[in-house]
């Protein structure tokens, strides 16, 4: 009954965009957003979850940041959409930032949880 209600519950509280807005793809060894500009300082991770989920990070570098934001989007969204917003806040903060997908999510592995 537990696993009932939760599925239930997860189908009206998460709403991952569908499909996601975005793509990744292996350039060698380095992972890029497919149809995105690559930029030398931003870096796309893949993260290994305890459930063998598989995450997409990404870090944007600024060469005269001070501090790094850990930014987790809202639940409606994934990184392609807030994509053009991230590059905005490193422009004009001159902040290195970090982002995620959850479970999921664009281009994550796994179910929405």
């Amino acid at each position: 009954m537990g696993s009932l209600v939760s599925n239930v519950a997860a189908k009206f509280a998460f709403f991952p965009p569908q499909p996601p807005t975005y793509n990744i793809q292996r350039e060698g060894a380095k992972i890029t957003f497919a149809r995105i500009r690559s930029e030398k300082n931003i870096h796309v991770h893949l993260l290994d979850t305890k459930r063998g989920n598989r995450i997409v990070a990404m870090y944007w570098r600024h060469p005269y940041a001070r501090f790094t934001v850990l930014y987790s989007h809202g639940n409606a969204a994934d990184l392609g959409q807030m994509y053009d917003l991230f590059v905005q806040l490193r422009k004009h903060l001159r902040i290195n930032l970090m982002a995620y997908d959850y479970s999921g999510y664009g281009a994550s592995t796994g179910k929405v949880t």
